[in-house]
C-alpha cells in the first residue's frame, strides 16, 4: 500500500488495521480558537478530523507564527506522538469548531509494537505525511524569509 501525503487513514490502512485503531478512538470536539497543542509540548495523542479546520503553525521568534498547513476532513493532526522524544514540532489551532477522533499515542504505539504489520502500515502512512509537512514548512519559510521565496506558490 503506497501512502501519499494526502492519503487519509481510511485509504492508507487495510480494513483490519483501521478497525483495530478505531476501536480505541474517542470522539472529541474543540471550539474555534482552541489550541490543540503547542510546539515543544508533550505529544501524547493524535486526531483525525471529522469536521472543521485546523491550522498547523511554527513559532518564529519576533514574528507571528508561520502557518504551515490547513487541515480538514479526514486528515491527521499530529505525528510527533509516534517518534521519540514525543514532543510537538508544530502547534495546532482550531480555526473553526472541530469534531475529531482522538487516539492515545501510548496505546497506539503499544499496538504497533505488538503487530508489526499494523506498525508498518501506520509508519508508512504517517511517514508520508511527515515528509509532506516538512516540505511545506521549508517552502513556507523560504517564502517568508528568502529573497526570492521558494519558487513554489502556496
Amino acid at each position: 500500500m503506497n501512502a501519499s501525503p494526502t492519503t487519509t487513514m481510511v485509504r492508507a490502512l487495510p480494513a483490519e488495521h483501521l478497525e483495530r485503531l478505531m476501536g480505541i478512538a474517542r470522539e472529541v470536539s474543540f471550539p474555534q480558537g482552541a489550541r490543540l497543542f503547542r510546539e515543544g509540548g508533550r505529544a501524547d495523542r493524535f486526531w483525525i478530523i471529522r469536521s472543521g479546520t485546523v491550522t498547523l503553525d511554527l513559532h518564529v521568534p519576533g514574528r507571528r507564527a508561520a502557518v504551515v498547513e490547513t487541515l480538514n476532513h479526514n486528515q491527521l493532526i499530529g505525528w510527533s506522538w509516534l517518534f521519540a522524544p514525543h514532543v510537538w514540532h508544530l502547534s495546532a489551532l482550531a480555526t473553526s469548531p472541530v469534531r475529531a477522533y482522538e487516539f492515545d499515542g501510548a496505546a497506539v504505539r503499544t499496538m504497533l509494537q505488538e503487530d508489526p504489520a499494523l506498525g508498518a502500515s501506520v509508519a508508512q502512512w504517517v511517514g508520508a505525511i511527515v515528509a509532506h509537512r516538512l516540505q511545506l514548512m521549508r517552502d513556507r519559510l523560504l517564502d517568508l524569509y528568502a529573497p526570492y521565496g521558494s519558487g513554489h506558490s502556496l
